[in-house]
Formats: C-alpha cells, structure tokens, sequence
C-alpha cells in the first residue's frame, strides 16, 4: 500500500504502518495534551497504541487462520481506521471462510476475558466510558476489545460479521447467491445506519456510507468472479501487441510509443522471452532524465512472472492483483512471449461477455 512504512515481519508477513496513523497518533496526543497536559497526552497516545496492537492481534488471528488452509498473506496495514491484512485470496470452502472471518474476533475475546481476569470486574456502564481517561488504562483496553468484537461481527461487508454470514449463506444456497444476499442485507443494514444517524451522529452516516460502498464493491466482485468461471487467460489476452527488444535505446522505445496505442510493453530477449516492462509513464519519465541513447533496460521494471494461455483467468487477475502488476506477459512452453494481459483486456472482454453471453468465450 502506497505511504506506508515497514515497521517488521512476523512469520514472513510484513507488518505497514500508514503515515495517517502516525498523523492520527500525534492529533491524538496534541489534542490531549491541550486538554490535560502532558499526562494526559502520554496516556491517550499509550492506550490508542495499545489499542491498534489490539487490533494487529486481530488481523494475525485472520491470518495464521488463513495460513492453516494454504493461503499466503505479503501484509498487514496499520490505519486510522483500523488494519487490513492482504489476503491472497478468500477461502472456497465455506467452512474455511468461516473460521478464517471468526478468528479475528476470537482473538478480541480472549484479549478482553484476559484484561477482565486481571481487572477483576468490569460493569455494562464501563465498556461506554472507552473514551474516559479516568476509566484506567486496563478498564478502557478491555472495553475497547469488547467494542471490536461487536463491531466487527456486524453482518455486513466489509467487517468479520459479513464474511460470516457470507460463510453460513454459501452452505445453504451456494457462494454465488450468498454473496448477492449478503451484500443486500449490508447495503440494508447501511440505510439503517445512515437514518439513526440523522439524528445525531454524524459518524454513524460514514460508517453507513463505507458499508453501503463496500458490500456493493463485494457484490460487483462477486459477479465478475463467476462470470470468470471456466475462462482461461488466452480468453482474455491481447495478442497483437508491440513489444520492446532488450538492446533498444530510449529512441527506439518512444517510437514505438508514438507507433501504437499500448499503454504497457513487454521488453524481450534475442529469444522473444520476456525480460522487463515499460509503462507509458515509464518512459515519458525517462524522458526527462535520460539521454536518447539510454538503454531501455535502465528503466524497464523487472518482469513479474509470465502466465500460460491455458492458465485459469480469475487466478490470473488474483496474482496480477497480489503483485501490483500493471499487466502479465503470457508465454508459451518455451517462454517465448504470446501475448499481453491488462486490466483493460479483461474490462473489453467483460463487456462483450455482457452484452452476448453466448460468445465463443471459453470454448
């Protein structure tokens, strides 16, 4: 994720940390300190700090779940909102999303019964007094756990609760049709918020807003998820494309610019293999920093590894995704370069799919 710094690794998982959470750190710490002095800054800043390891724990009971089953995760985002761990991909087996989704707030639980056993009590009245710094720091955490667990279990997208309820719909009606009913209820559940929040809380009108934009996102995605079924990336690939020699020189590379309508280029060997990529803004950058006789290989991105044409086409886009890749050269046997994969391909692709799902995709 753009702006942000790696701060360490846990079992082969980057752990990132958002500059705006460094910036909500500190607007937490200035506005106490203008409230109560330094004590009370020191205090605010040590219990919102506790309170994202907190949720850091979360993300890593979602993903040592996920691990169980063989799913990769590169990383996991610190925000002001909360973390975001990266997924390689969702679980298939409805079971596996269950435990994946219900792992996250299990480690809240055990947290908050941990922090209540080393209290000693903690009464209904505390867990509303998460903002009160005369609560105790231990009082507070624990309220605050409590607090994640609610939250995340309300069953809409994007929180825990909505891969849950996502999770129990699959074995009942199966995944397509569970991710449609899902999404409703959230956007249902998003217009319930947005009208209590007409009353008073402006904040319960952006969380509704995020709900409704979310379980939409996962609904369209969920469309396009099936639509890929059965499809291979030679469906979905250009194949009549320029491609950029190894040995050509910034010249050459913008001609061959100015010759097509490419957004990105495969540079290739003697061999026709792919070796690098150049972007349109690769080189017009270059442009400006590099004489005309630059060697293209100076500022050619390091290729990402090249896919087959018979290759699944949603697993394709996954790994395209997971790696950040403007687009994926496909090879053939030999790793000779066959054709270009790009986002926009699959967008055309999608829209002929559309208008004449009968077209002699996947055949």
């Amino acid at each position: 994720m753009l702006w942000s710094l790696v701060i360490g690794r846990v079992a082969g998982t980057a752990i990132r940390i958002h500059v705006t959470f460094l910036l909500f750190l500190a607007w937490i710490g200035f506005s106490a300190f203008r409230h109560g002095g330094q004590a009370e800054a020191l205090q605010s800043v040590l219990f919102i700090v506790l309170l994202f390891l907190c949720v850091l724990l979360h993300e890593f009971g979602h993903i040592f779940m996920a691990r169980h089953y063989g799913i990769q995760t590169p990383d996991v985002t610190l925000l002001p909102i909360g973390g975001v761990a990266s997924l390689e991909r969702i679980p298939e087996k409805p079971s596996q999303e269950l435990a994946v989704a219900i792992a996250g707030p299990a480690v809240n639980v055990v947290i908050a019964i941990g922090l209540i056993l080393l209290l000693g009590s903690l009464t209904p009245a505390d867990i509303t007094k998460i903002d009160d710094p005369g609560l105790g720091l231990i009082a507070r955490l624990a309220s605050a756990n409590i607090f994640l667990v609610l939250f995340n279990m309300v069953p809409a997208f994007p929180m825990d609760g909505g891969r849950v309820l996502h999770a129990i719909l699959s074995m009942r009606i199966g995944p397509q049709r569970a991710m449609q009913a899902a999404a409703r209820i959230g956007q249902g559940l998003a217009f319930v918020l947005g009208f209590l929040g007409l009353f008073g809380n402006p904040l319960l009108i952006f969380i509704a807003i995020f709900v409704y934009v979310a379980a939409a996102a996962e609904a369209q995605d969920s469309v396009m998820r099936d639509a890929f079924v059965g499809l291979s990336v030679a469906d979905a690939m250009e194949t009549r494309i320029a491609s950029v020699p190894a040995t050509a020189t910034l010249e050459q590379a913008v001609d061959i610019l100015l010759a097509t309508p490419q957004h990105e280029f495969p540079v290739v060997d003697a061999f026709g293999k792919p070796v690098g990529l150049l972007v349109r803004e690769d080189i017009i950058m270059a442009l400006r920093t590099r004489e005309r006789d630059a060697p293209v290989m100076e500022f050619a991105r390091a290729p990402v590894a090249g896919v087959r044409a018979v290759a699944p086409l949603q697993k394709a886009l996954d790994d395209m995704r997971a790696s950040g890749a403007a687009a994926v050269s496909v090879v053939g046997e030999d790793g000779e370069l066959l054709g270009l994969l790009t986002p926009q391909n699959v967008a055309e692709m999608m829209m002929i799919k559309q208008a004449r799902p009968d077209w002699r995709f996947g055949r």
